[in-house]
């Protein structure tokens, strides 16, 4: 099944706004196997957006569109529809009736222009919006399949995770099941981790590999498809094995992990406390670990020490680090770690500095960061990046890489296994 979608409206060609919902789409579409071949953005304009559906057809089995179903003259998506499928737009009585309920809740007066977005295309099976207003929709034409969905990411999010998904993998076949797992990997480029796995994506049949790099992280998607969820399960095994031969020292986590979210989970699972120190970061590690639920019994507090009086008044660092090695050195990042780790009294202590950018500090060039991880009794720890991205790309890459090595080590350390 081929896929094309087309987004509607014409803030998305102006910039106003960014089309995230054709990237959700196309990760929810991979996971049911199907193939998505374009991405469309189309102005509210009737003329481009039955050219854009003519240009679709041509090359695509199964047709989804976003936006361009409310209430408004320029949401002109159902009517284009309607009118070139030949078919016509009723009024679905339970969207009519939601709509009149929502103004009558709020108290206020619903003006005629709403009733437009309780309009469907007759004999399309109705997708409810639990999220918003306008109904979305699931319409077969000449052996084709056409998805209509609201705009806001709010509204079309859930709306087809957990309406049209379902009914669109019952449509694939009801024999087959299609079941994806992701790896995670960090510490590897995306052109190291192809060339090791390269014989792999390329005998691929089933289960398929999809690789995807994004801020600094690489990941493999794997999708398999069997009569059973069990038969399926083994297919991703098998593939996940070889893989983890090749680049396991890698792996950080598997589907909807993050670097702090596998971090988290291993302090909290080890009754781990953990205090951090931070210059270039200002905060940032800190930020990233309280984000997920859970973490106070792990994270007991940390400091913002981004200037050398600070370093030495509050955190404690003796005079003779900063000026024998410089603020931005193997030794001050390891001492940051050590002392906040005794300040706080904690089973690990994270320091980290380094020269954010533009410019360099000394004669560190520009990008450099080191990081420090004080656990248990031993000296600490201390890892030197060279980044080269702008200034708070650097600062979240070196957040990125602390969390890494905070999962290494602790792994190496026996107190968690991925």
């Amino acid at each position: 099944m081929d896929t094309e979608i087309i987004a509607v409206g014409s803030e998305l060609l102006l910039g106003q706004i960014t089309n995230t919902n054709a990237r959700f789409i196309s990760n929810q579409l991979s996971e049911l196997g199907i193939n998505v071949y374009y991405h469309t953005v189309v102005g509210d304009n009737v003329g481009r957006l039955e050219e854009a559906i003519k240009i679709a057809e041509s090359r695509a089995d199964l047709i989804i569109f976003s936006g361009g179903l409310g209430p408004t003259k320029d949401d002109l998506t159902k009517e284009t529809i309607a009118k070139h499928l030949q078919t016509e737009l009723v009024y679905d009585d339970f969207a009519m009736k939601s709509i009149e309920e929502f103004f009558t809740k709020q108290k206020r007066k619903m003006t005629e222009n709403n009733r437009k977005q309780a309009l469907v295309l007759k004999g399309c099976e109705v997708l409810v919006n639990k999220n918003g207003m306008a109904p979305g929709m699931i319409f077969e034409h000449d052996h084709r399949i056409y998805i209509l969905l609201p705009g806001p990411p709010k509204e079309i999010e859930p709306m087809f995770q957990f309406e049209a998904k379902p009914k669109l993998a019952g449509r694939i076949s009801e024999d087959t099941k299609i079941i994806s797992h992701v790896l995670r990997f960090y510490g590897i480029g995306e052109a190291e981790l192809e060339v090791r796995v390269q014989d792999l994506l390329d005998n691929q049949s089933n289960p398929t590999i999809a690789p995807l790099a994004s801020d600094g992280e690489v990941t493999l998607r794997i999708t398999a498809k069997a009569e059973n969820d069990e038969k399926a399960q083994k297919l991703i095994n098998q593939s996940k094995e070889e893989i983890l031969h090749r680049v396991g020292e890698y792996l950080y986590g598997v589907d909807d992990d993050s670097l702090s979210s596998k971090a988290a989970e291993m302090l909290i699972t080890n009754n781990l406390t953990i205090a951090a120190a931070e210059s270039l970061t200002a905060g940032l590690f800190q930020s990233e670990l309280a984000s997920n639920p859970g973490i106070s019994q792990s994270l007991l507090g940390g400091m913002v020490t981004y200037t050398e009086q600070v370093k030495k008044e509050q955190l404690g660092m003796p005079a003779e680090i900063l000026d024998q090695f410089g603020v931005v050195s193997a030794e001050c990042a390891g001492k940051m770690a050590s002392l906040v780790k005794e300040k706080f009294n904690t089973n690990i202590g994270v320091g980290l500095t380094g020269a954010a950018g533009p410019e360099g500090h000394g004669d560190q060039p520009a990008g450099t960061v080191w990081i420090g991880i004080a656990i248990d009794d031993d000296q600490p720890y201390t890892y030197r990046l060279q980044l080269s991205g702008m200034r708070n790309t650097n600062r979240l890459r070196a957040v990125k890489f602390a969390f890494h090595y905070l999962i290494q080590l602790l792994s190496k350390k026996g107190y968690s296994k991925l």
